[in-house]
């Protein structure tokens, strides 16, 4: 028994490496390569996970194989447009200037159903305000309205944005975020001051943050609401 313990957590930590180097994406916005990968590596690492039988490096190997196949696809996909959309696909255009293609949905076996739920996933409930839908190789959807359905912008209502720029974690659960203090030019000197203000130390604050502004949230660990 302990022995399949130290080698399920051997075996998590090897995915969870691979995982990592594989990237970001949320699974919804896996490549189908990506996705095919994912579910082999899943399934290598449950066999030498509970078969003691197997040794673990039976499965620890073709993991780290596929990582491999996953770096020399990817770079291909940076490198040549040909070789993604052999690899990935092409965006497939589902509603062209307002009106269904549906020579289209049969091609990527879609039905107008399934087209309706992923443009109310888009709050989009009348497929007649859509102008472009584009099914892209991740399996989203992009969805363009048409000019009279979308939002005015700023700039159409001839406002004036304000600059919002980003705000800034200084200390996160009583950890000085040193890195940030450097991006503002400031130092501990001058955050121990501003914390003092609101009665306590840095690391005593659960959070602490900067905005463009320089509007400065504080929250002491502790603290409960009324």
């Amino acid at each position: 028994m302990l022995i399949v313990f130290v080698r399920a957590i051997v075996l998590y930590l090897i995915v969870l490496l691979v995982v990592r180097c594989m990237g970001k994406r949320e699974i919804g916005q896996l490549q189908p390569f990506e996705l095919v990968i994912s579910i082999m590596i899943a399934d290598l690492a449950s066999i030498p996970m509970t078969d003691v039988g197997v040794p673990i490096f039976s499965g620890i190997i073709p993991i780290l194989g596929l990582l491999l196949m996953h770096l020399v696809i990817s770079y291909g996909n940076l490198k040549s447009i040909r070789f993604r959309e052999i690899i990935c696909g092409k965006p497939t255009i589902l509603i062209y200037r307002g009106k269904v293609d549906e020579q289209k949905l049969k091609k990527e076996r879609y039905t107008v159903n399934e087209l309706q739920e992923k443009l109310r996933s888009k709050d989009v409930f009348n497929i007649s305000d859509v102008e472009y839908a584009i099914l892209e190789t991740s399996g989203d959807i992009s969805v363009i309205l048409k000019p009279e359905k979308r939002n005015p912008t700023l700039e159409e209502l001839n406002i004036d944005a304000k600059y919002e720029g980003l705000a800034y974690d200084l200390v996160v659960d009583g950890v000085i975020q040193y890195e940030n203090l450097k991006k503002i030019n400031k130092d501990y000197e001058w955050l121990e001051e501003q914390v003092s203000k609101f009665g306590f130390e840095p690391q005593q604050a659960l959070i602490v943050t900067i905005d463009a502004d320089n509007q400065i949230f504080c929250q002491k660990k502790g603290d409960k609401n009324d």
